[in-house]
């Protein structure tokens, strides 16, 4: 029988792993799907379990104010943010992509300050504008002007929406839990996707094996499981200290499509990555010294 240690660090790891393989595989699905038909069909894919989940474990309905909530959530934090996500890796490698979308701490703490009146000191801005710079790096690296609307634009629009998610939906996961936000997260994004299904589905009946097999990996693993293995180490773990292991993404991510797609990664996304994820610890660092004299 498994420790809860160890169950907690194998799902912080599985979800990692999940998520760092999404970026490639999203480039794959590409190849045969359109951008939002194939947010369609995998997230179509992912709500199946979760209504199961739901069904089996009957944990309490979210009151309707809450369900508002979570369904406006899956619009931004799934609907859109997949959206822009696969339009913008049409032109941007999968390693610059999973090096913007982590910068989301940045935007998270950014938004929590406006809307949420958290404190946001000078290490935090100065943690913002390096990760920023980060980022304009990778874009310096991607093909096409840089303009808004190109590819590494949509990918940063995508985790500043992400971030929205996590501000409109926290105090609505602390009531209910991460697990149960999560499945309704993921049925509502469906929802708001099922107009493009029928053309997900006609693309996907003429699609290569490889573009299938990409789908269905990531609506049953990157979205369903790693949802469900990240709000385990959320539980296990603590929000602040299971968001450690998403450093491990973007490297993995680059190391998968290298290997599964020979994408390799030029030297300003290599840069570029390193200084946006500079950025992020630093604001972790300094967020945490804030709280260690907030309690002092």
């Amino acid at each position: 029988m498994f420790s809860r240690a160890t169950l907690g660090l194998a799902s912080a790891l599985i979800t990692v792993l999940a998520w760092a393989a999404s970026f490639p595989l999203i480039g794959v699905a590409l190849a045969g799907l359109d951008p939002i038909p194939l947010a369609a069909i995998r997230f179509a894919l992912a709500a199946c379990p979760a209504v199961i989940w739901l069904i089996i474990t009957r944990p309490e309905m979210p009151k309707l104010v809450d369900l508002a909530r979570l369904g406006l959530g899956g619009a931004l934090g799934i609907s859109i943010y997949n959206w822009l996500l696969n339009t913008g890796q049409q032109t941007v490698s999968p390693g610059a992509a999973s090096f913007i979308i982590n910068t989301l701490p940045i935007w998270t703490a950014l938004m929590a300050t406006f809307f949420l009146r958290d404190r946001f000191g000078l290490g935090a801005w100065i943690a913002t504008i390096v990760s920023f710079s980060g980022v304009i790096l990778i874009a310096f690296g991607q093909p096409g002007p840089m303009t808004f609307g190109n590819g590494s634009s949509l990918i940063l629009l995508a985790s500043i929406l992400s971030a929205s998610y996590f501000i409109l939906v926290r105090g609505v996961i602390a009531r209910y839990g991460p697990g149960t936000c999560t499945c309704w997260t993921l049925i509502t994004g469906a929802l708001w996707l099922t107009p493009w299904l029928p053309d997900g589905m006609a693309q996907i009946s003429v699609a290569p094996v490889s573009v299938i097999s990409a789908v269905m990996f990531l609506g049953l693993i990157s979205a369903s499981l790693g949802y469900a293995t990240w709000s385990y180490a959320i539980g296990h773990f603590g929000p602040a200290s299971a968001a450690n292991f998403l450093y491990l993404v973007p490297p993995i991510a680059v190391a998968l499509a290298w290997s599964l797609s020979g994408i390799a990664p030029d030297i300003l996304t290599l840069l570029g990555g390193v200084v946006a994820i500079t950025g992020v610890v630093m604001l972790r660092l300094s967020m945490a010294r804030s709280a260690r004299k907030a309690a002092a």
